[in-house]
């Protein structure tokens, strides 16, 4: 009972922030695959962002509907290509290792260029971009699974 109240009044009085992580288990279970689905729905709101057209100037219903469309694609097309970006960093992080850099010299490189495509995605509209990003996934991917002495095959969804 007092050792309960001690540890009680230690959390009230040094609370610690909620933190969270991929997983520093360590899980072992890694795949570039959902780096590549959000890299692929960047290029698909990126596509339809590029698409949409504005309505007449005084078509109020269809303003309404052009500004929440976008928004739409906008906030979809930012969240994956931050989902994306945490997703190559957790596999930078979490599983690539020294031995794989020594037989990928330019990994480090392909990492830190396709995190900021995926910066870029989020600061434009950039269709060129977007395809970039999802050929630099493809890159990492096909060094993932050579680490693995795995031959898995890419493929996209759309």
């Amino acid at each position: 009972m007092i050792g309960k109240k001690l540890v009680d009044a230690y959390r009230a009085a040094v609370p610690a922030p909620e933190i969270s992580a991929h997983c520093d288990g360590p899980c072992g279970v890694y795949d570039p695959a959902s780096a590549r689905i959000a890299a692929e729905a960047v290029v698909s709101m990126t596509k339809k962002l590029k698409a949409i057209a504005a309505p007449a100037s005084g078509d109020h219903a269809g303003w309404l509907a052009f500004h929440n469309t976008t928004t739409r694609y906008i906030l979809i097309k930012e969240e994956q290509a931050h989902i994306a970006k945490n997703e190559i960093l957790v596999l930078w992080t979490d599983y690539f290792k020294p031995e794989h850099l020594q037989k990928f010299p330019d990994l480090h490189d392909k990492i830190w260029k396709a995190t900021k495509l995926c910066s870029t995605c989020k600061h434009e509209v950039n269709l060129d971009a977007a395809e970039k990003l999802l050929a630099a996934i493809k890159e990492i991917h096909e060094i993932f699974w050579a680490t693995k002495n795995r031959d898995v095959a890419w493929y996209v969804a759309s």
